[in-house]
């Protein structure tokens, strides 16, 4: 099969076309002939030598794909050879079949195309799994959004949106803003040029939001502690701005604030089983029904991933960025 890899730690220029021999499923697992591959920030982390692949996984990047099965393995009760599903998988979505634990895999939903598809896995578990399960977000209760226009950030923006809750967004540049609220946030902050503590605490009459989505970190943290409302959860899944930060326990204490976080590749197979599970009860019926849309910016042909990486570097996607196969 085609294929892309990293040849070794660097720039964009060291994803290469290669051939590989076609995966085999375990048990457990289906084979999936691959028609596109999200692109992702941890795609990029990995290509620069930042993000250690695990034990267990391919070494090929790409963490979503959607495709239709064409076999599977002796275990497999889910899924038959020749449905339509997108996955979330542990490595090697950049090739033409990938193979993934049949838990992890979810039928492309009702009027999507399969590069549509291939958008959702990642950012859609890593959304459910930090605002809804560890943010704990309630209907009726309020979201921030740190970095509104990222894949993760429409992602959130949407799906909150949908489940009836208040949203807020931050992003750097006025027409991300303005992309921000055309998919349902309610405020939008240019972090640029505004002060976004001032501006969410006064749209919300001084109470502030009851979760944060972040993955800024660094200097942003003390901040968001004064803009969560009491009882207040800060949920970490990224640190752009540094790992570190100043922490005063006081707040938290007198506020009984929550701050918490969590990575998706590490954990195991029956968590992100779990997550699937939600997502296809609660939210796959939002998108069939028009109230979630996937946001696609650009889409590369496989062996143009050099490109699509360079494009996400640079920032300027509103949305996710696809490789079709």
């Amino acid at each position: 099969m085609k294929a892309v890899e990293i040849s070794k730690p660097g720039g964009p220029e060291v994803l290469k076309p290669i051939e590989r021999p076609v995966p085999v499923a375990k048990p457990h697992e289906i084979l999936i002939k691959v028609a596109a591959a999200g692109v992702n920030r941890p795609d990029v982390l990995q290509r620069s030598g930042n993000y250690p692949v695990p034990p267990d996984a391919s070494d090929l990047p790409g963490l979503e794909v959607a495709g239709e099965v064409v076999a599977r393995g002796d275990a497999v009760r889910m899924w038959n050879v020749g449905d339509k599903v997108c996955a979330l998988v542990h490595g090697g979505g950049y090739a033409q079949y990938c193979v993934a634990p049949e838990v992890q895999a979810l039928p492309v939903p009702k009027g999507l195309s399969m590069i549509e598809a291939a958008s959702l896995p990642e950012t859609f578990f890593t959304v459910w799994g930090n605002v809804y399960d560890r943010g704990r977000l309630a209907p009726g209760e309020s979201l921030l959004v740190q970095g509104g226009t990222s894949g993760i950030g429409v992602t959130a923006i949407q799906m909150a949106k949908a489940t009836g809750n208040r949203v807020f967004a931050t992003a750097g540049s006025d027409d991300k803003c303005a992309a921000c609220l055309r998919l349902g946030a309610e405020k939008a902050v240019n972090y640029k040029t505004q002060d976004f503590l001032a501006e969410i605490k006064a749209a919300t009459g001084g109470k502030g939001v009851n979760v944060i989505l972040d993955m800024v970190g660094g200097d942003y943290v003390p901040k968001e502690l004064k803009l969560l409302a009491d009882e207040g959860r800060l949920v970490f899944i990224a640190f752009l701005r540094g790992p570190k930060t100043e922490l005063d326990i006081n707040e938290l204490m007198r506020r009984r604030l929550t701050l918490t976080g969590s990575t998706l590749r590490p954990r195991p197979v029956e968590f992100k089983g779990y997550l699937a599970r939600n997502l296809r009860e609660k939210i796959w019926p939002l998108i069939a029904a028009g109230k979630i849309k996937p946001e696609i910016y650009k889409t590369f042909p496989l062996e143009q991933a050099s490109e699509a990486h360079r494009l996400m570097e640079t920032s300027q996607h509103i949305g996710k960025i696809v490789l079709t196969v």
